[in-house]
């Protein structure tokens, strides 16, 4: 597939003049390599070789039939009659909710539309739905007036497991058809559905585009209408960002340069006004970098910590709202590079730009890819834990019960379990506090800490479990990151799997006090929930990563991980 360039190459700013931008940024050695890299990459006629769907620029497979969204801001203007039809129609039935089902790239992008710009006057607020944990899919049950919501199904494949389940539960509790969407790729199962049943209206996906690059398709340029977002505006500036591509590659040639000399922790800074946007930015970059052993780590959500408590691997991103930036924020990134750390700032001028940002950390990502050689738009790692996943379940569907596995330790409401080996090297040990303690102790220079939490995402929940990070990362000085399951399985969850063997994983479950059924299967919410976790952690021990699992077995979840915070600040000190 060829890409027509949006303008002469000639027009594009000097290269020179975009790595001395970047290079203000960046100390003596690593303003070096980032130089070498982008002179291989000029020399290479690289950016000319993307827009001409070279597949060689990565690994000389398939990439070429990923390319679709370098297209995108241009192309979607023919659709965007079609959204703005669909969001006013929407706009005069008083809806007071839409939910967004999806998962990975089908819902990052909303979320972060939702977050950043809220919903117009008049248009209905924007919940994303993307956990199979039963008390997070009971809230927004409680919170919303099925007479009053529309539901928009997203998936790109039409199968996607999570979704099909969601799909069902608010199917069967909304009830009238003509309050759905689909948005998928043409053919789909979905789409088949849709017709079938008569929803509302069925929204293409793009099938040279990929989950994680369609944020400017219809997965998120439906849901921007609906709430009342400017979808026009947004294609625009992305539009004008690609008249200029070459900052935004330089940006990627230098995250995947400076990730091969060893700074592979891309730990991102975001102004409050676009804090929303760190979410999207670790899937893209997580699942599209993290593989064949190899991979970028993003950092997002870490509390700051005194500059000299970073280790060598990181690298700062730092993407700044230049309307309202953040003084704490902006001195802290001076005192970053003072200390020698490579930090490199993204102006954003208002959070309109956002369209534009999209686009750019695609570029950036595609051209990380290829500084790393690898494929950046494939995840050949998410499809083990969801196997894994199945085999549980198909279990659990002819005996009435997920297999059975004995805990290497009870402790009041908790109970741990491990791989064969670290089982046999724990079990001596025979407290929690001392477990922890061997665990953690296994992060060395270079590792990160991945906090994984098949729990429902509150802040009842995320503030124990940003304690336990905190604590971990003054400790040891090592990155941290906490996902929350099973979202994090579509975003970092290759990584884990796929790159290099940095991470050290704490997988956090815990009980469900309240279950939900879901319609028409012999399976409910908790036992897919706990099926994905067991699954994925399973994985993980059989491909020798270093993991932990502990599990909340009785009690309120909230106080279980405010102990376990406890546990670990006392197993640390």
């Amino acid at each position: 597939r060829c890409m027509v360039p949006p303008v002469p190459l000639t027009r594009y700013p000097p290269p020179a003049r975009m790595i001395d931008d970047l290079s203000t940024g960046l100390p003596g050695r690593e303003a070096r390599t980032v130089a070498d890299a982008w002179a291989a990459w000029r020399d290479g006629d690289c950016t000319q070789r993307l827009w001409d769907g070279d597949a060689s620029l990565w690994t000389g497979g398939d990439e070429a039939r990923w390319l679709g969204w370098l297209a995108a801001p241009r192309e979607q203007q023919e659709q965007l009659p079609s959204y703005l039809a669909l969001a006013e129609g929407a706009r005069a039935e008083d809806l007071s909710h839409a939910l967004l089902l999806g998962m990975g790239g089908s819902s990052l992008c909303c979320e972060v539309l939702a977050e950043t710009f809220g919903s117009a006057e008049g248009r209905p607020e924007l919940v994303v739905v993307d956990s199979t944990v039963p008390a997070q899919v009971r809230a927004v049950e409680e919170r919303i007036d099925p007479a009053h919501t529309l539901c928009i199904v997203s998936s790109k494949s039409g199968g996607t497991v999570e979704t099909d389940v969601l799909r069902r539960h608010f199917f069967s509790h909304i009830g009238d058809p003509r309050r759905f969407i689909a948005i998928t790729d043409p053919g789909s199962a979905l789409e088949q559905r849709a017709r079938q049943e008569g929803w509302r209206a069925v929204a293409h996906g793009h099938p040279e585009i990929g989950g994680r690059f369609s944020a400017l398709s219809a997965f998120g340029l439906v849901p921007a209408a609906l709430i009342g977002i400017d979808a026009v505006d947004l294609l625009a500036r992305a539009r004008r960002l690609a008249r200029e591509p070459e900052p935004a590659l330089a940006l990627g040639v230098a995250f995947g340069a400076l990730a091969r000399a060893g700074r592979d922790k891309l730990t991102l800074i975001t102004s409050p006004g676009l804090s929303a946007l760190g979410a999207w930015l670790e899937q893209l970059l997580a699942e599209s970098t993290g593989k064949n052993g190899v991979g970028i780590v993003p950092i997002d959500g870490e509390r700051p910590m005194a500059p000299a408590e970073y280790g060598g691997d990181r690298v700062f991103a730092y993407v700044r709202l230049a309307s309202a930036p953040d003084p704490a924020q902006d001195r802290f990134a001076r005192e970053l590079f003072a200390a020698g750390q490579p930090v490199l700032r993204i102006d954003v001028a208002e959070p309109a730009e956002l369209g534009a940002e999209f686009l750019r950390w695609e570029l950036a990502t595609a051209a990380a890819g290829s500084v790393l050689g690898i494929h950046p738009f494939d995840q050949p790692d998410v499809e083990a834990a969801k196997v894994a996943a199945r085999e549980l379940i198909s279990r659990y569907e002819q005996t009435g019960s997920l297999p059975q596995a004995e805990p290497l330790l009870r402790e009041g409401v908790f109970e741990l379990y491990a791989d064969a080996a670290s089982t046999e090297a724990f079990g001596r040990l025979g407290d929690l506090g001392a477990i922890l303690r061997a665990h953690l102790a296994r992060l060395g220079a270079g590792d990160y800490l991945a906090l994984n939490a098949f729990v429902e995402r509150s802040g009842a929940h995320a503030a124990p479990l940003a304690e336990l990070r905190d604590a971990v990362a003054h400790r040891s000085g090592c990155a941290t990151t906490l996902g929350f399951g099973p979202r994090f399985l579509h975003s970092t969850g290759q990584l884990h799997k796929g790159g290099a063997n940095r991470a050290l994983v704490l997988e956090v479950t815990a009980h469900d006090a309240t279950d939900l059924p879901i319609p028409d299967q012999r399976i409910s919410f908790g036992v897919l929930k706990d099926a994905q976790a067991r699954g994925d952690f399973d994985v993980l021990c059989a491909r020798g990563r270093r993991a932990l699992r502990l599990h909340v077995a009785s009690g309120d979840v909230a106080e279980g991980l405010c102990a376990l915070a406890h546990a670990a600040r006392v197993a640390l000190a």
